[in-house]
């Protein structure tokens, strides 16, 4: 469990499905994983890092202002530089129960979610001959298949999910001076019936 001397409020954005798919855009999704893991940043900040030009890169900006995913940083800078930083530490959607656009725009940004992961953890793959012993340790890329119903499959995902909650909520907030030997640390998870059970079964 994270150092904390207590637990704090993690701001999360639930966004409509009209915000959603202004969200689910590979390069939007990693500006805002940008503002929200390495604080404020501007537009030319930004453009360099992910190789864009600063027209794109502030038109994505005014999207997700658009949306409430980010706001001005108006403390930062001036009017020829504005700072951007991010309004929530994640974003949280359910389309399940839902059909139609609302579905499909639940689908595109999980899409584009799992493009993002799929990168993430091919850099942390490519960085981790680098790192030092302990965070060697502290890394893993595991797969658990269980026989389980769709209830106790749930429940599980649930237990996971509220034991990350918990550790981000007595963690410090990202986007400001870490406390000394920590860095940000990612927990992917994804949780899904087994792809292709029961197919042997049909050619037989």
């Amino acid at each position: 469990m994270p150092r904390s001397q207590e637990k704090r409020e993690v701001k999360s954005a639930v966004p409509d499905p009209v915000a959603l798919k202004a969200l689910a855009h590979p390069m939007r999704l990693r500006m805002l994983g940008l503002l929200r893991v390495d604080g404020p940043a501007t537009a030319t900040q930004l453009a360099k890092r992910l190789g864009l030009n600063s027209g794109a890169t502030s038109y994505h900006l005014r999207q997700l202002a658009r949306h409430e995913f980010i706001e001005a940083a108006d403390d930062l800078g001036d009017q020829r530089d504005r700072w951007w930083r991010a309004a929530h530490e994640s974003t949280r959607y359910d389309t399940t129960a839902q059909a139609g656009d609302d579905f499909e725009a639940g689908m595109a940004m999980t899409q584009a979610v799992l493009s993002g992961h799929a990168q993430q953890m091919q850099r942390a793959h490519d960085a981790h001959r680098t790192l030092p012993v302990e965070w060697r340790r502290a890394s893993t890329a595991s797969d658990y298949i269980l026989a389980l119903t769709a209830e106790q499959g749930e429940g599980l995902t649930k237990r996971i999910e509220a034991l990350l909650q918990e550790a981000m909520a007595a963690s410090p907030p990202l986007g400001q001076a870490t406390p000394e030997g920590a860095r940000p640390f990612t927990v992917i998870l994804h949780a899904f019936p087994h792809p292709g059970f029961g197919e042997k079964d049909k050619d037989q």
